[in-house]
Parts: C-alpha cells; sequence; structure tokens
C-alpha cells in the first residue's frame, strides 16, 4: 500500500486505527486533542512582538551571547 494512490479519508481512517491499536482509545482522543486550529492571527502578531532586526543585527548579537559564554 502506497500512500499516494489513498484518499485524504483514506488515510485519516487508517491513521486513526492506528492510533487506537497504539495509544487505546483515551491515549488516540488525548493525542487528537493536541491538535486544535487555536485563534488569532499569528503571523500579525509576530511582526508586532518581535524587534525589527537585520540579519547582521541578529548575527552580531548571536557572537556576542558565543563570547560571553565562552569567558
Amino acid at each position: 500500500m502506497t500512500t499516494e494512490t489513498l484518499t485524504l479519508y483514506e488515510i485519516r481512517t487508517i491513521g486513526f486505527e492506528a492510533l487506537l491499536r497504539e495509544l487505546g482509545s483515551a491515549g488516540a482522543i488525548r493525542f487528537i486533542q493536541q491538535y486544535e486550529s487555536g485563534h488569532g492571527d499569528y503571523t500579525r502578531d509576530r511582526k508586532k512582538k518581535l524587534p525589527k532586526k537585520s540579519v547582521r543585527e541578529i548575527g552580531a548579537e548571536m557572537m556576542k551571547e558565543r563570547q560571553a559564554k565562552a569567558k
């Protein structure tokens, strides 16, 4: 069996059957619950929170930290 010929429904069904077999029903449900859709706009929020720095500035900061740890 190759996954290239399976439909998305078949892949989902086989995957859930594997979860049930390996983790049991409670473990499979706990695994699935980890993948919730979330909310908000991650990209917009990330841009607001992260400082605007160039690659050179980030590299310079990394070098400073490495040198400080080497001392």
